[in-house]
């Protein structure tokens, strides 16, 4: 997935529903930063887009969880029998059909 950058070509519309209160919120913030709400909007969506792909790929772990981690990782594989026979089975919605 391509990350986004802020400089490319905005060729795409969203449109967004607001009670009047979030709106004036959005407003105030993005005249304080300086920024169109356009700008402020997209430029919050996108940081926590990001933040929020982020979370699901990245994890920071202390020095002994760290070491603890990586020995697990470098054990050898080890036979699942259950998850070996788990694996055998027919997809839950092709047994259906």
């Amino acid at each position: 997935m391509a990350i986004s950058r802020p400089d490319q070509l905005r060729n795409r519309r969203f449109q967004l529903r607001a009670t009047a209160s979030e709106e004036k919120l959005i407003k105030v913030a993005a005249d304080r930063q300086g920024v169109n709400v356009t700008e402020f909007i997209l430029r919050s969506a996108r940081e926590k887009a990001e933040q929020s792909l982020a979370d699901q790929t990245r994890f920071v772990l202390d020095d002994k969880r760290w070491r603890a981690f990586m020995a697990a990782l470098d054990r050898p594989a080890q036979d699942k029998p259950r998850l070996r026979r788990l694996f055998r089975e027919r997809h839950v919605a092709k047994r259906r059909s």
